[in-house]
C-alpha cells in the first residue's frame, strides 16, 4: 500500500525511478532504517553519557561512535574477496541482518545488567562489521535496477530518505528517551534493520547484470587510478568527513556542558540539520547542468561556514539556525557523488568500486571523532565546533587550488585519462 501510493507523494521528475516496482518496494524499508539510524544518532551518544564513569563522557562517546562506523573499514578490506562475488541485495541482506542482531543485544543486555561501556563498544562494532558492502551495495542495486537516464533521481531519493531520518529520527529519539531510554531507542533501530534484511531478501535482480570483473579491493583501487577525477573525489570526501568527525563529539558535549541542556535539545540540532538537508537535497535537479567539481567544493566550504555559527556566545538558535544552513548546503552532495560514480565505473565493477570508497571514507569519520575525543581535553566544543568549519573551508581551498594549477594541462580542467574520457556535468 505505501509502496504504490510512493508515486503520488513525490515530485514528477521522480516518478519514473518509483515505476520500477522492484525499487519502489525496497524504498521503504531502506527509509524505516534510515529512520532507526536517525534515532540512534542521539541514542548512542545518549546512552554512552549515562555508561561512562566520572570524567569519562567524552573519550566513550568517541568510542561509540568509532566502534560503530570503524570496523565496516576492516570488513571491507578482509572480507571483500569472499563478499565481492555475492548480489548487492544479498549484500545488503547480510549487512542489515548482522545489524538487526547484535543492535538488538543492546537492550537485552541492558535489561539483564551486562551492558557495560566494553560490551556496549564491542556491540556497536560487530554491527558495523559488513556496513562498507551493505552501503555500497544500495547504490549498486539502482544502477542494475534503473536505467542510466532514472539513477539520479533514485540517488536523490535514497539521500532524502536519509535526511528526512535526520529530522524525524532524533526528534522521535527526544520523544521516547523517556519511555524506552536510549537502549531501548536502540532496539528499534535493531527492527528497523530486520524488516530491512527481509525485503532485499526479496528483492529479484536482472539476470542480465554484469559478472563481476575483480574481487578485490585493490582491483577497485585500478578503477579508480584510471578515472583521477573519481580518485580525487574520494580523497576531498574523506577530508570533508574527517572535519565532521569531531562534530559528532563536541555536540553533544556542547549541548550538555556549555547550554546546559539534555537530550531533546540534541535531537533538536540533528532535526534542523536533517530538515535543511532534506531542503537541500530536492535542489539536485537545478544543480544537475552546473560544473561538479565547483559545486561540490562550495558544498564542503559552504558547510564550513555555516558550522561558524556556534562562535557566538548566545541563545542556541543562532547555531541551531548556522546548523540547519549547513545541512542545506550539504543535501544535494551524496547524490551528486553517488551519480557520477555510477556513470563512469562499468557496472561490473560497480560493487567493488562503491565498496572501496566505502570502506576508505568509514575511517574518516571515526578518525575524526577520536580526534574530538581527544581534543575534548584541552578545548571546550564551542572551540571544536568552530575548528572544524575553518577546517572545512581550508580542505575546499586547497582542493580548488590544486584544480586551478592543473587545469592547463587537463584540458580547460576536465581531467583526461586514456579510456576515461573527459569529467562531465551532471546530465
Amino acid at each position: 500500500m505505501i509502496s504504490a501510493l510512493l508515486p503520488r507523494l513525490v515530485p514528477r521528475g521522480y516518478r519514473p525511478a518509483l515505476a520500477d516496482r522492484r525499487f519502489r518496494r525496497l524504498l521503504p524499508a531502506l527509509a524505516a532504517s534510515d529512520l532507526g539510524d536517525g534515532m540512534s544518532t542521539v541514542a548512542v551518544a545518549w546512552l554512552a553519557v549515562e555508561l561512562a564513569p566520572p570524567g569519562a563522557a567524552g573519550p566513550l562517546i568517541a568510542a561509540a561512535l568509532v566502534a560503530y562506523v570503524l570496523p565496516g573499514a576492516l570488513g571491507g578490506v578482509l572480507l571483500g574477496r569472499r563478499l565481492q562475488p555475492m548480489p548487492p541485495q544479498r549484500l545488503m541482506r547480510a549487512d542489515a541482518l548482522l545489524r538487526a542482531v547484535l543492535l538488538g543485544c543492546v537492550p537485552v543486555g541492558q535489561a539483564l545488567g551486562l551492558l557495560h561501556p566494553a560490551v556496549f563498544v564491542a556491540l556497536l562494532a560487530g554491527s558495523s562489521l559488513l556496513h562498507a558492502w551493505g552501503g555500497g551495495a544500495r547504490y549498486a542495486l539502482v544502477a542494475r535496477l534503473l536505467p542510466a537516464e532514472h539513477r539520479l533521481a533514485a540517488n536523490a531519493l535514497l539521500s532524502t530518505g536519509v535526511w528526512v531520518s535526520t529530522v524525524v529520527g532524533p526528534a522521535l529519539a527526544g520523544l521516547l528517551a523517556g519511555p524506552l531510554g536510549p537502549a531501548g531507542i536502540i532496539g528499534l533501530d535493531a527492527a528497523s534493520f530486520g524488516l530491512l534484511a527481509l525485503r532485499a531478501g526479496r528483492t529479484e535482480v536482472p539476470d542480465d547484470a554484469p559478472a563481476p570483473t575483480g574481487t578485490r579491493l585493490r582491483d577497485g583501487l585500478r578503477v579508480l587510478r584510471a578515472r583521477p577525477e573519481l580518485l580525487g573525489l574520494t580523497a576531498v570526501t574523506w577530508l570533508f568527513n574527517l572535519c565532521y568527525g569531531p562534530v559528532e563529539v563536541a555536540l553533544p558535549l556542547f549541548v550538555g556542558e556549555e547550554l546546559r541542556a539534555g537530550a531533546g535539545l540534541l535531537g533538536a540540532y540533528w532535526a534542523v540539520f536533517g530538515l535543511g538537508a532534506v531542503a537541500g537535497a530536492v535542489t539536485v535537479g537545478a544543480l544537475r547542468r552546473l560544473p561538479l567539481r565547483p559545486v561540490l567544493l562550495g558544498i564542503v566550504a559552504g558547510h564550513g561556514v555555516a558550522m561558524l555559527s556556534f562562535g557566538p556566545h548566545g541563545p542556541a538558535a543562532v547555531s541551531l539556525a548556522g546548523f540547519a544552513a549547513g545541512g542545506v548546503v550539504y543535501g544535494p552532495y551524496s547524490a551528486l557523488v553517488s551519480h557520477l560514480f555510477q556513470e563512469r565505473t562499468p557496472q561490473a565493477w560497480l560493487t567493488t568500486v562503491l565498496a572501496l570508497r566505502g570502506t576508505v571514507l568509514l575511517t574518516a569519520a571515526p578518525t575524526g571523532a577520536a580526534l574530538g575525543g581527544v581534543l575534548a581535553g584541552p578545548l571546550s566544543p564551542r572551540q571544536v565546533l568552530v575548528g572544524t568549519g575553518l577546517a572545512m573551508v581550508a580542505v575546499a581551498a586547497v582542493a580548488a587550488l590544486v584544480l586551478v594549477r592543473r587545469a592547463p594541462s587537463a584540458g580547460g580542467g576536465r581531467a583526461r585519462h586514456p579510456g576515461a574520457g573527459p569529467l562531465p556535468t551532471i546530465e
